[in-house]
């Protein structure tokens, strides 16, 4: 399969060459140059896999060019060995909604996923590879732990997380910052997510830098994520779909999940409405309810990893929108860095053939959560507690799927101020209490945190 830039769509590139550089030269994203869509008999084929068996069929078209599928199946069965659950993900109800839980990972998050085959493939590469990699990550809280422990003690390769100084939870940034492996570094930026975004994307977009360091990157513009995550959709709706179109509802901040929705959507699966669940930093509920692309100021919410105004993946939408047009997409771009940008309402009927969104505020987040435990005796995460209010109301409850995306646990203080209790950290998890943090504290200055990786490596 061969890929192309959001940005310029005249030249070609591997799957090799994507997934090592995750952000093309040109500040793009890479999108496939086409896409075959399974048949009806095909998906009924699919629809009797095991998770591991179906993520094979699944991602195997779109890296053929890398590693044989004897290899591919190999390592998905490596990477999720030693997720709690037997089947990677589960689903449970929750009164007339279906949860689809994607925490049982590592990290307990659902980066974990996608992060664990990502670690192995570059495990993979470096076998053969002469060169170390330097991977550079911002987090809102739950990519840098999975990428982190996906990656550490790996040998040719570094990693550096960017997380919002004072702005995740303690528990998402104890299980980045307590590892004492040697090629793990955490950085503190004094800013929000979106800073920290801008810093890596700069770094990327700096060609003398991110090849002297022979930079990589692991965030959720890298298409390695989408097609790892597209994996849960198909899994989901055959184990619920019995031959109609579900809905699903994301919480989604950089677009990356759901945007693997869609993805799973345009290979076939009948799926009718992806909701858009956001919370009050709420650009993309704006941009699809209304065509609003404005930037506005980042707030604190208790959902920080939805604590976005710059959703990188909806790049990839709008590439689509605009007729798979280049041109038509980086002058996007341009508009959308200015703060300028208004999306027509001829393309926002596009986008609402396949999405739909909400937003819920801090009160009715606290307020699901409360109602659910009260209910049904089952605590869930305020991500996921915006993903089912955002379901509710649209009215949009029945088959629907909400994409339950961390473990409450992660999230003392929202779980403490809805239910007067908290969630306890799995047992195999309890020792990130116990032990030292080491990370970083650097202002938002790209030439800082250059030094601070130059002088690392």
């Amino acid at each position: 399969m061969e890929y192309i830039s959001t940005r310029n769509s005249s030249d070609h590139f591997s799957f090799k060459n994507v997934f090592l550089k995750g952000l093309a030269d040109d500040g793009g994203l890479f999108v496939p140059k086409s896409n075959k869509p399974f048949s009806k008999e095909e998906l009924s084929k699919l629809s009797s896999l095991k998770y591991n068996e179906l993520a094979a069929e699944i991602i195997f078209p779109f890296i053929g060019d890398f590693m044989t599928k004897e290899k591919l199946s190999s390592l998905i069965s490596k990477s999720y060995s030693n997720f709690r659950s037997e089947d990677v993900v589960k689903i449970s109800d929750i009164g007339n909604l279906k949860v689809l839980e994607l925490f049982h990972g590592p990290t307990l998050a659902f980066k974990d996923v996608a992060m664990q085959l990502i670690g192995n493939f570059y495990q993979f590469h470096l076998e053969k590879a002469e060169k170390k990699i330097n991977i550079i990550v911002a987090t809102s809280g739950d990519t840098g732990a999975a990428a982190i422990d996906a990656l550490k003690g790996k040998s040719n390769l570094n990693v550096f997380v960017l997380h919002p100084h004072n702005k995740i939870s303690p528990v998402q940034r104890r299980l980045m910052t307590i590892h004492e492996e040697s090629n793990v570094y955490n950085i503190a930026i004094e800013g929000n997510f979106d800073d920290c975004q801008n810093l890596v994307k700069a770094m990327f977009n700096d060609q003398n830098f991110s090849n002297k360091i022979n930079m990589s990157g692991v965030n959720s513009i890298n298409w390695a994520r989408i097609i790892a995550q597209a994996v849960y959709y198909f899994y989901a709706y055959f184990r619920i779909g019995n031959g109609q179109s579900l809905s699903f509802s994301v919480p989604t901040g950089n677009f990356g999940d759901i945007y693997a929705g869609y993805l799973a959507k345009k290979l076939g699966l009948p799926i009718d409405k992806l909701i858009v669940a956001t919370n009050k930093n709420d650009i993309l509920h704006r941009a699809i309810s209304g065509g609003d692309y404005t930037q506005k100021k980042v707030e604190e919410t208790n959902t920080p990893s939805m604590d976005i105004q710059i959703a990188s993946n909806f790049e990839r939408l709008l590439y689509d929108v605009k007729d798979c047009n280049s041109e038509a997409t980086k002058n996007v771009m341009s508009k959308i860095k200015n703060n300028t940008y208004q999306i027509d309402n001829i393309d926002l009927d596009k986008i609402k053939k396949n999405f739909t969104s909400e937003m819920l505020n801090e009160n009715e987040t606290i307020s699901i959560i409360k109602d659910i435990y009260e209910k049904n005796k089952v605590v869930v995460d305020p991500h996921t507690a915006v993903g089912i209010g955002a379901a509710r109301k649209l009215g949009l409850e029945q088959n629907c799927v909400v994409l339950s995306t961390a473990h409450p646990c992660k999230f003392p203080k929202a779980i403490e101020e809805a239910i007067s209790k908290t969630e306890k950290l799995p047992d195999s998890l309890k020792y990130v209490y116990d032990k030292e943090e080491k990370f970083k504290v650097l202002s938002n200055d790209i030439n800082k945190v250059k030094d601070y990786v130059t002088n690392s490596i």
